[in-house]
């Protein structure tokens, strides 16, 4: 078995472009310029006109189309959405091409349960829940899942083959455990139903398995999976409060998740069709500055006067466009995301990918959920959050390597489990995102119960629950779109 860290520095250090055919790509969706503008309060042209709304959202990730959403659902119009990027959507971008639509971050929603109220509407809403009965064409086909383990595939990522008496064991004493919890209400899905101060969260998730004498190196590995998959972090950086959360917040019997080619982009897709007039791109905001009882919102191309504010872009940018406001020290996750086109694609691919002990983690296959019955061509989104290393560093390692570098460190990771996949391979495209979503360190919880959201000016986005999904993406849009109405626009 190849330790992590010492796969991590094969997959990363001394790459050379193999002798086979040319495989053409680049960097797509690079942001990090304007950022990088932000930061150093660089100067921005003066617009030459200025709107007028009660209303100002700003950000058009899920929570700031949530936001909107809501208060269509209210009957109020009088507002507008900026978003910086030319396409909205966030970490729920998604891209398409001949073959496919593909997701560029976030693919899949798990289907919710009676308490994800707000979720439930929305699907309600766009037609994937009806009178209680889901949309079977939007709930993932078989086979969902599987794991690469010792030169096989295995049906699901919980590694089982070659697992001993110890390993079962420990996995028997950890679902019992985790039911444990789950009977206790306080790991729920949005998290303000349930959450409140607790020791778990003065504890790493890898303190927390050790001081309950899990010693599982299967065990180990599936957790500290599940830390990277959905927070971006190694179980040893995550708090053991948001470890227990990713498994005690789910029902056992969930049927999903729901899922489409292109992601969660499907659901942009939809909410884009209700909105579209009220959204403009490429318009980034620079300064929020307070003007009596009104709100200035400058970009380039034009002032926006409001009452109010939504801001729904990620809350640690708020110092730097929003006069007066403190600095956040939530920690945010670097990831690099990656869309390979396949030709000749495999029969075998199942929808999620994972490769044991491998640094990245795997990949989806597009195509998955297509009503085709010969598919020769498919698209797969392979995902690696950069956790290895701090955050900083592992931003400016996405920034100083270029795009063949890190096509061969993704080519090298998946010829473990396809090593004939430099021939499948026609195109890679590389998005890289350097605050890809909130990390829940130890300790996030007290800071994120104790963040108190009043107006003008209301905090909006997912990072506000210290995990980047789409449950707490959308509560935190429609309740900071609730409590605007409330405060009377």
């Amino acid at each position: 078995m190849i330790a992590r860290r010492r796969f991590l520095s094969a997959a990363l250090i001394g790459l050379t472009v193999k002798a086979e055919r040319r495989i053409p790509g680049g960097f797509v969706n690079d942001s990090f310029p304007l950022g990088h503008r932000l930061r150093d309060h660089a100067k921005f042209q003066t617009a030459a006109r200025q709107e007028k709304y009660p209303v100002v959202i700003i950000g058009g990730g899920m929570a700031g189309l949530s936001a909107a959403w809501r208060l269509l659902k209210r009957n109020f119009h009088d507002f507008v959405l900026l978003e910086m990027e030319p396409q909205p959507g966030g970490n729920s971008r998604w891209g398409e091409n001949e073959i496919t639509a593909y997701p560029w971050a976030a693919h899949y929603v798990p289907v919710p349960g009676p308490r994800a109220a707000l979720v439930r509407e929305l699907f309600e809403d766009l037609g994937v829940l009806r009178d209680g009965v889901w949309d079977e064409r939007r709930l993932c086909f078989a086979p969902q899942e599987r794991l690469f383990i010792h030169g096989r595939w295995q049906e699901g990522i919980e590694p089982e083959a070659d697992s001993t008496s110890r390993d079962r064991e420990d996995y028997r004493r950890f679902q019992d455990m985790v039911n444990e919890f789950r009977a206790t209400g306080q790991f729920t899905i949005p998290m303000r139903l349930g959450a409140r101060e607790s020791e778990l969260d003065r504890l790493s998730m890898q303190e927390w398995l050790a001081r309950n004498r899990f010693t599982s190196p299967y065990l180990s590995w599936y957790v500290n999976y599940a830390c990277r998959d959905d927070y971006g972090a190694l179980a040893r950086d995550t708090s053991a409060w948001a470890g227990i959360h990713y498994f005690a917040s789910r029902e056992p019997e969930e049927k999903g998740p729901l899922t489409w080619p292109e992601g969660n982009g499907w659901i942009v897709r939809r909410l884009m069709e209700r909105l579209q007039r009220y959204i403009r791109v490429n318009t980034p905001v620079y300064s929020i500055v307070r003007e009596g009882t009104r709100l200035r919102i400058r970009s380039e191309q034009a002032d926006f006067i409001a009452e109010k504010v939504i801001f729904a872009a990620p809350t640690f940018l708020a110092p730097y466009l929003i006069e007066g406001a403190p600095r956040v020290d939530f920690v945010y996750s670097p990831w690099l995301t990656a869309n390979l086109t396949i030709e000749h694609s495999p029969e075998d691919v199942a929808w999620d990918n994972v490769i044991y002990d491998s640094p990245a983690l795997g990949y989806v296959d597009a195509m998955h959920m297509s009503l085709k019955t010969f598919i020769d061509r498919s698209v797969w989104t392979f995902y690696w959050s950069l956790c290895d290393r701090p955050p900083a560093d592992a931003r400016a390692l996405l920034l100083e390597k270029d795009w063949t570098y890190w096509r061969e460190a993704i080519l090298n990771d998946l010829s473990r489990a396809h090593p004939d996949i430099r021939r499948r391979v026609s195109r890679i495209d590389i998005m890289r995102i350097g605050h890809a979503m909130s990390r829940p360190v130890p300790g996030f919880l007290k800071s994120r119960l104790d963040f108190k959201n009043r107006g003008p000016i209301f905090f909006a986005n997912s990072d506000l629950s210290g995990f980047s999904i789409f449950e707490e993406a959308q509560e935190h849009g429609i309740k900071a779109a609730d409590r605007a109405l409330a405060s009377g626009v």
